[in-house]
């Protein structure tokens, strides 16, 4: 071990969870337990020798069978040095330490659980920016690959808002809101995180081939698999927890009954991370999961990148705007003006005595009132009574709309 990874410059901790993450399934927690207590050199030493519990033998053994594990290390090693990538192990400094959090969801006493939710072993990252710092205020969008376009809208709607605030925006580089979501990050020049299920050698899917580049240039693209490694079904449930993990929260814009995005979500909030979901319209099947998590308080409802931000921002800092319409001078006007105001007619003038019986007040209320409406500008003198001016509207028309957006 030691003389395979001098010949590459590498230490052999590196070289050795290389070697390992190439042996088993990221995420394997018997794996996990065992290097964070012995090293990996050591845990890849009993590897050799058969002296490990019988859960790592059987995960490693089709491959240890295959090759050896160091040799093909050192293979991968100069094949992601080829194609522009580094290897990041948690004893760099760059290592994004929220993701230890994953030991919390292990749940070795169940046999039916899921195996594969420890924390990385390491990644493999392709991108200018440094792990720990891109992930230091992030937020994943999650949400359907045939997403309608609504959820396409509203998730570039998203992303660009919490990138344009200084929030890294971490997805899935999959079709529909993931897609939608790096787009929208990386329209506003801010930072984005594609975690692919596969080796950064491939891009999957083809079709977004073009962004993947792109973020991988301007942005960040992280794999726990080596070069070569397939886009396998259970790897993309594997990858959701590092999603969920790096993150602060998780937003899932639009889900089916039966989405995978749920998958993160649960993920996130075993984390003890806050979920949050946009909801949508009841009619489209795309939004019967992102409505179900809200009624049955799985996820806070939000619908802006303010609201994102006041619920995973600092406690008093990141306070989103109230929702509220266009303030107008007839706010400021106290009740009685109000109700005189709104007996005043548009198109012909009124009497004080007429005013007063359409406004249920005394005569001598309406002529108190009507010269600060005159002043004010609301009515006009006609001289034989009042009126609204023209460019007034009767309470209650159509008028303004309620300024929403955050």
């Amino acid at each position: 071990m030691a003389r395979a990874a001098e010949t590459i410059g590498w230490q052999q901790h590196r070289l050795a969870r290389v070697a390992l993450c190439w042996l088993v399934e990221p995420g394997h927690r018997p794996l996990g337990g065992m290097v964070r207590e012995l090293g990996p050199v050591e845990v890849l030493r009993r590897l050799y020798t058969g002296a490990v519990p019988g859960r790592v033998s059987s995960a490693a053994a089709a491959r240890l069978a295959a090759g050896d594990p160091v040799q093909r290390a050192l293979q991968l090693a100069r094949e992601g040095e080829r194609l522009g990538c580094r290897v990041v192990v948690p004893e760099d400094d760059e290592w994004p330490v929220q993701v230890e959090d994953l030991v919390r969801i292990g749940r070795d006493a169940d046999p039916r659980a899921d195996p594969h939710t420890d924390p990385p072993i390491l990644f493999w990252a392709r991108g200018g920016r440094r792990i720990d710092e891109a992930a230091h205020r992030a937020v994943a969008v999650v949400g359907a690959r045939a997403a309608t376009d609504y959820g396409t809208h509203v998730t570039a709607e998203l992303a660009f808002g919490l990138a344009d605030r200084g929030w890294t925006v971490i997805s899935g580089g999959a079709y529909g809101v993931d897609a939608a979501a790096h787009r929208g990050a990386l329209a506003a020049s801010g930072p984005t995180v594609a975690v692919q299920a596969c080796g950064l050698d491939i891009s999957y899917p083809m079709a977004n081939a073009g962004l993947l580049e792109r973020i991988g240039q301007d942005g960040l693209l992280l794999s726990e698999w080596p070069p070569g490694a397939g886009a396998q079904r259970h790897r993309f449930l594997i990858r959701n927890r590092v999603i969920a993990a790096l993150s602060r929260g998780t937003v899932v814009v639009e889900a089916s009954a039966r989405s995978g995005t749920r998958n993160t979500a649960r993920r996130a909030r075993e984390l003890g991370r806050i979920v949050l979901a946009v909801p949508g319209p009841i009619t489209s099947g795309m939004s019967v999961g992102t409505n179900l998590m809200i009624r049955q308080d799985e996820a806070r409802l939000v619908s802006t990148a303010a609201e994102v931000i006041e619920e995973v921002g600092r406690i008093g800092d990141d306070l989103a705007p109230i929702p509220q319409g266009v303030r107008t001078a007839r706010d400021d006007l106290d009740a009685v003006s109000t109700t005189v105001l709104d007996a005043v007619p548009l198109r012909r003038a009124a009497t004080v005595e007429e005013i007063a019986v359409a406004a249920g007040v005394s005569a001598q209320q309406v002529r108190r009132t009507v010269p600060l409406l005159s002043m004010l500008g609301f009515i006009e003198d006609t001289g034989v009574g009042y009126r609204l001016r023209p460019e007034q509207k009767p309470s209650g028309s159509a008028g303004e709309q309620p300024n929403i957006r955050g």
